[in-house]
């Protein structure tokens, strides 16, 4: 993986921040970012590669475990017959309905139904594909902005190989969540009030934590008010009043269905075993990890630790308030909201800006010891690839 060269002063880059984008340039895309995608491309579209190849000698269908299982399944069901699907689980009693899923990804696959010979399924993985590479070139151009080609890249590297980074080409929601939060936290950067408040409205009606997005917006439009002492233009409240509106349009809408405007959904997904505990249940996992009950538990919980980790490093970088708030926003009800373990890898892939102390350390080890960075590089993509695919096909946990 030598796309880590430092090139063209990409030394000075990581010493500090690129300059603010302005005119002409803010729509230019970043120096670099054909090679970190091609990069990040290759990864990804080796993983669902391999996927697709296990499918084929094991006799299952080429799209079981990208398009058709576990939470895709759902998914592809309300995009065909909309909502109101339950099922009931017979150890619990529990009764689980399809409002715990959120309406612009099978909004956005019912949208293309128009189109011949396109099945839900492929509709689905066209519009998560899509999302990915644009989420991998706002991830990129975050990171440029910031600290340059070479961090920008280790970024987006880092990101192709994270263990879970299989989901990134799955049926799944996170592709279309993470490219909008990552393209409403640049438009944060550039003060662009509305354009953020406005994909941060969007994020929210993609998943239970789309609104990690609406509380960088908040917060930050907060933090201007206080330093502007209320002078601000009047974009920025729009954009503030803008960006909370479609996870909170989507709570009351569920409310309202199951007749409980200001709960129902937290009764909904309580029903799925996911509800505030104040990190109790993640104690009590903890006390009783099954660490020797395959390799899923193990690696869920070394990521967790890892990004907890990260996220105390990430608060020690002069980073922007928004990339921030984001990220523990991300991260709060990872280690505070109850639910299956094994599923709170997926819950940090939008979390990207704790990559940033990780991609720091790995541009420094390759500038003083590239053969070793090469074959570290090798493993992770190595492990990624192989984990992700055990994952999508054999593995009986959803990602």
């Amino acid at each position: 993986m030598s796309t880590f060269s430092p090139q063209h002063g990409a030394a000075s880059a990581l010493e500090r921040p690129g300059p603010p984008l302005e005119g002409r340039e803010r729509r230019t895309w970043p120096p670099g970012v054909q090679r970190a995608l091609v990069l990040f491309g290759g990864v990804r579209l080796a993983g669902a590669v391999l996927v697709v190849v296990v499918n084929l000698l094991t006799g299952r269908s080429i799209l079981k475990g990208l398009a058709h299982s576990w939470d895709s399944v759902w998914y592809l069901h309300i995009a065909t017959h909309g909502y109101g699907t339950r099922m009931h689980i017979t150890n619990s009693g529990a009764v689980q309905t399809d409002w715990a899923f959120f309406p612009l990804y099978p909004g956005l696959v019912r949208a293309l139904d128009w189109i011949p010979l396109l099945t839900p399924g492929v509709a689905a993985l066209l519009i998560a594909w899509t999302a990915t590479a644009l989420a991998a070139v706002g991830v990129y151009a975050i990171g440029h902005r910031l600290y340059g080609r070479a961090v920008a890249t280790a970024m987006v590297a880092l990101w192709a190989v994270l263990p879970h980074s299989v989901v990134l080409t799955l049926a799944y929601t996170e592709p279309l969540f993470i490219a909008l939060a990552v393209w409403c936290l640049y438009a944060l950067l550039d003060e662009r009030w509305l354009a953020a408040g406005a994909l941060a409205a969007l994020a929210g009606l993609t998943r239970p934590n789309g609104y990690a997005a609406a509380a960088a917006v908040l917060g930050v439009a907060a933090f201007e008010v206080v330093r502007r002492r209320g002078r601000v233009p009047l974009g920025l409240w729009a954009g503030a009043l803008a960006a909370p509106l479609g996870w909170t349009a989507y709570l009351l809408l569920v409310g309202h269905r199951t007749g409980a405007l200001l709960h129902g959904y937290f009764q909904v997904q309580s029903a799925w075993e996911s509800r505030f505990d104040g990190g109790l249940g993640t104690l009590r996992f903890l006390a009783t990890v099954p660490l020797t009950d395959g390799v899923i538990y193990p690696v869920a919980l070394v990521v967790v630790a890892v990004g907890v980790y990260l996220f105390v490093r990430l608060c020690r970088e002069r980073v922007p308030l928004a990339l921030l708030l984001y990220t523990a926003a991300l991260l709060l009800p990872v280690v505070l909201v109850s639910g299956p373990f094994e599923s709170k890898p997926r819950f940090l892939l939008p979390a990207f800006p704790l990559l940033i102390p990780a991609a720091q350390a790995l541009v420094h080890r390759w500038r003083t010891d590239p053969d070793a960075t090469r074959r570290l590089c090798g493993y992770l993509t190595a492990f990624s690839l192989l984990y992700g695919t055990y994952l999508a096909t054999f593995a009986n946990h959803s990602p």
